[in-house]
């Protein structure tokens, strides 16, 4: 981290023994430019140690623990200190490489104030942050939005309800786009307090979601009339987008799953249920909505062959929606 006045403790590359130097972290480092070189600290650093414990045959190479203490005179009226904590992986002579950079390794950080010895992991609101984010956007974008594509798909064919399967297709999206926005903000919020580290496939996913459901709500507002001739054109538009944003949506809440590593977890596992069930229900619908259209092919072509009269047709498919 940069601006970190750091003791580093690794086995001398000539003698093997344990040794304890200070280093500073300035950006030139940060960036690779030039190899960290030990220098004096800026700080009052009145001693330091570094104590490797394992045995008398232990060795740093074969996983012994290494402690490293250090007595700091501070500055008046100061009593908090920011404490950073890291492994490396190897050393070029005496100057450390840079360390890894997965999300353990760069949170590492905790403050803790010396006159009443209590300590404060940094940002301890992120974790409910994470909570909030995985419950908006497992709901939203992985079971609601899917829920209204599934309403259009399948309630505009049912003739009592007449134009009301529109008001309610968009009310669930609306609702569900709305929720996923929240999500996605704190989504945004969470990758502030979390300078560094990038999920670079969730987050790509999560924007390319958020923006075709924008897409499609904008889109509400120049939806033409049936009797348009550009009708046709909206709607191959408005299925495609619709599809997508809601594949892209399950697939992201998946991927947020492994992200917060629950990979394993009962929540990821109820979810798989929530969306089995459903995809379940338009499995069975969508096998009725067949069944329902041979039955109409059927009876259209014995009544173009005069076997059935007009209004026996009507009663057959009135029965049939019912």
């Amino acid at each position: 981290m940069t601006g970190t006045r750091a003791l580093v403790a690794f086995p001398d590359p000539n003698s093997g023994q344990l040794v304890l130097l200070p280093y500073i972290l300035d950006p030139t480092v940060k960036l690779q430019k030039s190899p960290l070189l030990s220098r004096p600290l800026d700080i009052h650093l009145i001693s330091s140690t570094a104590i490797l414990y394992g045995g008398k045959m232990a060795t740093i190479h074969n996983g012994a623990t290494v402690q490293i203490y250090a007595t700091l005179k501070l500055v008046p009226n100061k009593t908090r200190i920011h404490h950073v904590w890291n492994r490396g992986l190897y050393v070029q002579g005496y100057s450390p490489t840079i360390h890894p950079t997965t999300s353990n390794d760069l949170s590492s950080i905790a403050t803790f104030d010396v006159l009443s010895g209590s300590a404060a992991a940094q940002h301890s609101n992120a974790r409910s942050l994470k909570i909030a984010h995985g419950i908006l956007n497992a709901f939203s974008w992985g079971i609601l939005l899917p829920i209204g594509a599934v309403t259009a798909r399948y309630l505009r064919h049912v003739q009592s309800l007449g134009p009301t399967w529109f008001y309610i297709h968009s009310g669930i999206q609306l609702s569900a786009f709305f929720l996923g926005t929240v999500g996605f903000a704190i989504g945004i919020r969470l990758g502030e307090l979390s300078p560094g580290v990038v999920y670079g496939l969730h987050r790509k996913l999560g924007f390319a979601a958020f923006c075709l459901g924008a897409l499609q709500t904008l889109a509400l507002l120049f939806r033409p009339k049936t009797t348009n001739k550009f009708r046709k054109y909206w709607k191959s538009y408005h299925h495609f987008v619709g599809y997508s944003c809601v594949v892209l949506g399950v697939v992201n809440v998946f991927q947020g799953f492994e992200v917060m590593g629950e990979g394993r977890s009962l929540a990821k596992l109820g979810y798989c249920l929530c969306l089995s069930t459903l995809i379940g229900i338009c499995i069975a619908m969508e096998v009725n909505s067949w069944v329902i259209f041979c039955r109409k092919s059927k009876e259209e072509k014995l009544r173009r062959e005069g076997l059935i009269g007009g209004s026996e047709k009507g009663s057959g498919i009135h029965s049939i929606v019912e």
